[in-house]
């Protein structure tokens, strides 16, 4: 796409029109060595046998084998092979039992003009005083 040598128009230009970034054109992605593909193929088969194991115990697994290979290689390698642990993730979006869901009252309703519709909003403010305070602000609704 992006002619290198020789080029009619100069490299920047090149980039510009096809919406590349220019720092892509001149860096070649490094390709992987055979140790890296010897160690991706152990990680592979033993992620089909335990997919549960993060890079933390496929690289102490890895050093059982006698491979001695940073956590962070093996976090590299796993992304590049697409890999992740699969554990249960906690479940925040379900509302707790107890929890009231009340209803919208203006579904359906069409404001037309001013003061049609207001809303207010308590919420408590701690000043260093004897006594709380809570001011009462009512708004409009625009």
């Amino acid at each position: 796409m992006v002619e290198r040598m020789n080029p009619a128009l100069p490299i920047s230009q090149q980039c510009r029109l096809l919406a590349l970034p220019r720092s892509s054109v001149y860096r070649k992605p490094a390709e992987v060595g055979a140790e890296d593909l010897a160690i991706m193929g152990l990680i592979d088969r033993h992620y089909l046998a335990r997919p549960y194991y993060g890079s933390r115990r496929i690289a102490a697994w890895l050093a059982t084998q006698g491979h001695r290979v940073n956590r962070k290689r093996v976090q590299r390698l796993m992304r590049r092979l697409g890999l992740a642990a699969i554990y249960q993730r906690p479940n925040t979006s379900k509302p707790a039992e107890a929890h009231k869901i009340y209803p919208y009252l203006l579904r359906g309703l069409a404001i037309e003009r001013v003061n049609q519709v207001w809303c207010s909003d308590v919420t408590y403010i701690p000043i260093p005083t004897k006594a709380p305070s809570s001011p009462v602000t009512i708004l409009p609704v625009p």
